[in-house]
């Protein structure tokens, strides 16, 4: 049995956990901020293929107790005309059904059913160096604590501290797009009278999402194309009304019903700047690994950043389950996840960008995404990897 140290108690950090312990390793979660509810502000959709990612970590329960289902998206175009309409998830598995929740509620629940299993949580714990040797791998943190372990899992996101000791020339970069997330009660019958359904708007200056919860709060995002991303400065100065009255400007140019929903907006409006991670990023170096964000950050644009980090979970821990060793099996980890993860990031950045057609492939280029249903086998816990 290996001891795995966990940096980041985020979604990529505290699933993995989850994960390991199933699979019979000693495992501990290391956690910057003090308590679970980082980005609690930002919601999330959860995926099919995140939701049974879930279920694999028997952990279904403790997530479809927070936010709602999702059973319908429908597109409309700028004029507000519905263009598509389609059902998600699978609807066969309730445990599949598409989820909308609060990110820091989905890392609360993951952070408490890891308690719950008997799983040290560790919070106020900031990294401040990674030690890696042939005999294993010691965090040091600020406070002057360590811990020792035979594998460390950077598991702290897109800023990585991880990352940065052991692969300093990887940088995230920008996506081409400024994303904006809000909530409101007010919005005039939110655009849609259905329930569990996400309303897409493919608008003349920026891509909008609205769904509303079975409380009749309004969910949104808006996507902005931008040259450049917002300064850190610009983010931390801004007005409580900048961003809302910025959007609601963009947003009146289209027959939708974005512009009214942002302007029913009274609280803070959240913004970030889409970035990725370049492929061809190392995971690996020496006894520690890069998983979640860290190791594979992708634009928001397809929704898929907190199932991939899910996947990513379930499927390390079987390998470090069924191979004969530590080395085999991240060798084995990667060989499975890279391609999948890259063609999502490839994919995601391509829509950000407004590029809609992935760019041909060159000698050497990661290559697209492995079929659902090989990507449903390898997260079947059952089955064996080797």
């Amino acid at each position: 049995m290996a001891r795995v140290l966990v940096i980041g108690g985020g979604i990529a950090g505290t699933a993995a956990a989850l994960a390991l312990a199933k699979a019979g390793q000693e495992v501990a979660v290391y956690e910057a901020h003090p308590d679970s509810a980082e980005d609690i502000g930002a919601f999330l959709t959860l995926a099919s293929n995140g939701l049974r990612a879930l279920a694999q970590l028997d952990a279904t329960s403790a997530v479809t107790a927070i936010g709602f289902p999702l059973t319908t998206m429908r597109l409309l175009d700028a004029e507000g005309g519905e263009v598509a309409r389609a059902p998600l998830g699978e609807a066969a598995d309730p445990r599949l059904r598409y989820r909308c929740l609060r990110r820091g509620e989905l890392n609360a629940a993951l952070q408490t059913e890891a308690a719950r299993r008997g799983i040290a949580v560790v919070h106020g714990a900031r990294l401040a160096s990674v030690e890696s040797g042939s005999e294993g791998v010691t965090a040091r943190f600020t406070d002057g604590s360590s811990a020792r372990g035979d594998l460390l899992l950077g598991a702290d996101g897109l800023n990585s501290t991880v990352r940065r000791a052991t692969a300093p020339a990887a940088q995230p970069r920008y996506a081409g797009q400024r994303v904006f997330y809000g909530y409101t009660t007010g919005a005039p019958a939110a655009g849609s009278a259905e329930t569990a359904c996400i309303t897409m708007i493919r608008g003349s200056a920026a891509a909008f999402g609205h769904t509303t919860s079975p409380d009749g709060e309004t969910y949104w995002f808006a996507r902005v194309g931008a040259d450049a991303p917002l300064s850190a400065d610009e983010i931390a100065h801004a007005t409580p009304t900048q961003w809302r009255d910025l959007l609601v400007a963009l947003l009146r140019e289209d027959a939708t019903p974005a512009a009214d929903i942002v302007a029913a907006t009274t609280a803070p409006v959240l913004v970030t700047n889409a970035t990725e991670m370049p492929g061809g990023t190392p995971w690996r170096s020496g006894r520690t690994l890069l998983v979640g964000d860290a190791a594979h950050a992708a634009s928001p644009a397809t929704g898929q950043g907190a199932s991939m980090a899910l996947e990513d979970a379930v499927i390390l821990a079987k390998c470090l389950r069924d191979a004969p060793d530590t080395e085999s099996a991240l060798t084995h980890y990667e060989a499975l996840r890279r391609p999948r993860v890259e063609h999502n990031t490839t994919v995601s950045g391509n829509i950000s960008r407004g590029v809609h057609t992935p760019p041909p492939r060159t000698p050497g280029s990661p290559p697209p995404a492995r079929p659902d249903e090989e990507v449903t086998r390898q997260l079947e816990w059952t089955t064996a990897l080797r």
